[in-house]
């Protein structure tokens, strides 16, 4: 399934989830891509929405992350790697890991600023509506997974426009429900399924959180 833009694959999943519209739900987006998804959802059924932002970090001479770390201090490991390879891996590079760990923190506390960041507290009794603009693997999943971890949240949703069987395996496990338009068996990379590919800077996906409860009130 390919669609025109990421607006338009969020009102296509707006749709499917209207019957929270007169509930307390908050939209996480997982990548400044979900933004453009979840503002749809959110405006649609009158939700709060928030983007858990992290960098990922990447050994020297890798392509893929070892981990990553979200603004608050949550560190996720990548699942795709054994047990095994992870502790090589920490044993050889355990200082450069911690190092990129704190300049990432760092780097996202400047980003962000406080506005940005996500009051945990606030999710408590909420339905929580996970979202991406597509999902190749199930690591922001696992991310989520750590995040969430301390909220007591009433259901558990995950909304996307596209995810890869392995990708869906691992979100099986954490939803309670799922909505997905379509699964991808050879991903090309999640721009290959828009024909606008256009996604604001942070500092602009910022103001389109903060603008949401506006567009939504007027609705």
């Amino acid at each position: 399934m390919y669609f025109r833009s990421r607006a338009e694959a969020g009102r296509m999943l707006a749709e499917k989830l209207t019957q929270y519209s007169t509930q307390n739900v908050t939209v996480i987006a997982l990548n400044p891509g979900g933004v453009i998804v979840g503002a749809q959802i959110a405006m649609r059924i009158h939700a709060s929405l928030v983007m858990l932002l992290t960098k990922d970090i990447v050994l020297p001479g890798e392509s893929t992350a070892i981990a990553t770390v979200s603004s608050d201090d949550v560190f996720t490991y990548n699942s795709m790697f054994s047990v095994g390879e992870l502790e090589e891996m920490q044993g050889d590079y355990r200082s450069y890991i911690e190092q990129m760990r704190m300049q990432n923190l760092h780097e996202l506390h400047s980003l962000l600023g406080a506005d940005g960041e996500i009051n945990r507290d606030y999710l408590q009794r909420h339905i929580i509506i996970l979202t991406a603009d597509g999902f190749q693997s199930g690591f922001s999943i696992d991310v989520a997974a750590d995040f969430l971890k301390p909220v007591n949240s009433k259901k558990l949703i995950v909304a996307t426009p596209f995810a890869t069987v392995p990708a869906l395996d691992k979100i099986h496990m954490l939803a309670d429900e799922i909505q997905c338009l379509d699964t991808i068996d050879n991903y090309m990379g999640t721009d290959h399924y828009y024909d606008d590919n256009t996604i604001p800077k942070t500092e602009e996906l910022l103001k389109v959180i903060k603008n949401t409860p506006i567009h939504w009130q007027r609705s």
